[in-house]
């Protein structure tokens, strides 16, 4: 697969600019896996994703890997290599929950989607109809701002990830209105519908649209559309302020710079992350929910599907964004749909082809760049072409 810079919601090193987001393959946030969800089968020989997770980690770079592969029958196997704890020496668990970072936006954009299969929400009409006088800034107009356009990156709207990394690391809660106005003090980056930008500002707004058609908060949406319809054990969206993770974990790390040293970063406020990257859940957890997202019926019917797989370039040759997913080609030329996710401690990335096969890989550290990238991305594509 080719490779790109990481999608996030990533939380960067003072990185330089979000048009460089681009597309990419990359930051991932995988999890951790249930025990009861594991497959008994394993294939003789070597395992090409065991292996490559083993080649990822190295106690000074990426302290540990987990991973998930489900095949076709719903058989999921899970992966560990390296350290959960540097601190202690404890071994990654195949079973750690993990922040899956802009993973998230797949989350939320199948909430909105249903909503559009319900008659609630309609994809092209401007957010001005459901949160009126709220998107207004320099360039920025409610009025001319689609739903479509969030969930595709087609917007415009600025970016806030630069302005609220200190919040996140230093533990201080944002609520999204709050974070919205850190975004609107930007200009926007281009007129609507006119060029693909990745904003994480645009599933903010998504967001607030769930929660003003539904009259209930985002994460009791996302867990009864989502999380107990497909059968998630270990997935759900923090509550405001909630700085720990819930169950079993690896423990998350960060660098201050390229060459720095790797600090624990596992207990953040992820609350400015919200709707585009806060979210919480495991490596089988993840193939589960984007091996059920391919079946039409499952958790969107055919419209809503072919809605969401419906894509517009992002500019990075190979690589096109639909609705809250991505579309691009394995090494063995198998279409795959996909979210990646950085957030400090983790990255993720999760995928599943057209025939529900499905894989999802995290590393416990926020990627920098694609020499971090590569090898879990080279992990996904073992796992779904193998």
């Amino acid at each position: 697969m080719n490779s790109l810079t990481p999608l996030r919601f990533h939380v960067p090193r003072r990185r330089t600019t979000h048009a460089a987001v681009a597309v990419a393959v990359g930051a991932l946030a995988l999890g951790a896996l249930a025990p009861s969800a594991v497959a008994a089968s394993v294939a003789a020989g070597p395992d090409a994703v065991q292996q490559r997770l083993d080649a990822m980690v190295s106690p000074d770079h990426v302290p540990g890997a987990l991973a998930a592969v489900r095949d076709q029958a719903g058989h999921t196997r899970t992966y560990a290599a390296g350290a959960g704890d540097l601190a202690t020496g404890a071994k990654a668990p195949r079973d750690g929950e993990v922040r899956i970072g802009s993973v998230t936006k797949t989350f939320t954009a199948v909430v909105v989607l249903q909503l559009a299969g319900e008659g609630k929400v309609r994809l092209d009409d401007p957010v001005e109809t459901y949160l009126p006088g709220l998107l207004r800034g320099q360039g920025i107009d409610g009025h001319h701002i689609t739903v479509r356009q969030l969930l595709q990156h087609t917007s415009g709207l600025p970016d806030y990830e630069d302005d609220v990394t200190d919040d996140i690391l230093q533990r201080r809660y944002l609520s999204p209105r709050g974070t919205l106005d850190i975004a609107l003090r930007h200009d926007a980056v281009f007129a609507p519908g006119t060029n693909w930008g990745y904003s994480n500002t645009n599933y903010l707004v998504a967001g607030m649209i769930v929660e003003k058609v539904t009259g209930r908060p985002l994460a009791k949406e996302i867990d009864k559309r989502i999380i107990k319809k497909t059968g998630l054990r270990h997935t759900y969206l923090p509550a405001p302020a909630e700085t720990t993770l819930r169950g079993p974990h690896p423990h998350g790390y960060h660098k201050d710079g390229p060459d720095g040293p790797l600090r624990d970063v596992t207990e953040i406020d992820p609350s400015a992350a919200w709707a585009a990257g806060a979210m919480v859940s495991t490596s089988a957890d993840l193939a589960r929910f984007f091996s059920e997202l391919m079946k039409e019926g499952r958790l969107l019917g055919g419209p809503e599907l072919e809605q969401m797989r419906t894509t517009v370039p992002t500019g990075a040759p190979g690589y096109d964004y639909g609705l809250g997913i991505m579309r691009t080609q394995l090494s063995c030329h198998k279409t795959v749909w996909w979210h990646n996710g950085s957030i400090p401690g983790y990255g993720t990335w999760s995928a599943a082809t057209d025939d529900g096969r499905a894989a999802s890989v995290t590393m416990t550290v926020d990627p920098t760049g694609m020499a971090d990238l590569q090898p879990a991305e080279n992990a996904v594509d073992a796992a779904l072409c193998g």
